[in-house]
């Protein structure tokens, strides 16, 4: 684009790699967000569209303008158009996505919860405890992305020990990695639905439980709003920057 004379190029990464590699966490170890941020203004980035960061902090790493998109609004809305019998509650799998989980319990119109996590090793995560009530409810885990899925079946296996009646997940970005697939069939996870995003193409083999969103028109409007030079944060009333 450089050679061919662009007025400006504008990098599109729904999802953006890297993204949870924001900060050190062992000695010596790379901080791999900010290493892809530098690459991308090295090859004359003007200007990059991104959809829920993992962390608020990756648009700092940039020198150059970073418009960041979500999908909770389509997410909420999935939830809102199925008319659940059952009474939800939006459960966050830890303190880091507190005020995701308080924001699309709002939106929603019900409760939410949060769980006590932690990581002893890499891929790894133990639950312990659920704090608020989904006894007797549908418990919705809320999170930014789906990878391995071992957080995500061990907070299912938790909500349900504490008596939740039913289990649904929803994720913006479905990497589904490894053995992801085997652990999230309904038959293993006990999850009845997981909602995703497009921002990762689903592969082939993916369980039945696993339903797809289109973000076509949040990136075909932020897109649009960007050339036009009007607001992105307009199309999502502000919200765009939950953390």
């Amino acid at each position: 684009a450089q050679g061919a004379s662009a007025h400006r190029i504008i990098a599109v990464m729904p999802w953006y790699g890297y993204a949870r590699q924001d900060k050190k966490s062992l000695p010596r170890e790379p901080i791999s967000a900010r290493v892809v941020a530098k690459s991308l203004e090295a090859v004359g980035t003007d200007r990059v569209l991104t959809m829920d960061l993992h962390a608020g902090q990756v648009q700092g790493f940039f020198e150059v303008p970073v418009d960041h998109m979500t999908a909770m609004p389509m997410l909420t809305q999935w939830f809102i158009d199925q008319h659940f019998d059952e009474e939800l509650v939006i459960v966050s799998p830890d303190a880091g996505r507190v005020k995701v989980a308080r924001n699309f319990a709002r939106k929603v119109g019900t409760h939410w919860a949060v769980m006590e996590k932690e990581r002893p090793a890499q891929q790894v995560a133990e639950i312990g405890y659920v704090v608020g009530d989904v006894k007797g409810k549908t418990a919705v885990l809320v999170d930014d992305m789906i990878d391995t899925a071992g957080t995500l079946c061990a907070a299912a296996r938790t909500v349900l020990d504490e008596g939740a009646a039913r289990v649904i997940a929803c994720a913006t970005h479905g990497v589904f990695s490894g053995s992801a697939f085997e652990r999230l069939a309904y038959e293993s996870s006990q999850i009845e639905r997981i909602i995703v995003t497009d921002t990762i193409p689903l592969r082939e083999g993916h369980p039945d439980n696993i339903h797809v969103l289109s973000t076509a028109q949040t990136l075909a409007d932020s897109i649009r709003r960007i050339f036009t030079d009007d607001s992105v944060s307009e199309i999502f009333a502000g919200e765009n920057q939950l953390f």
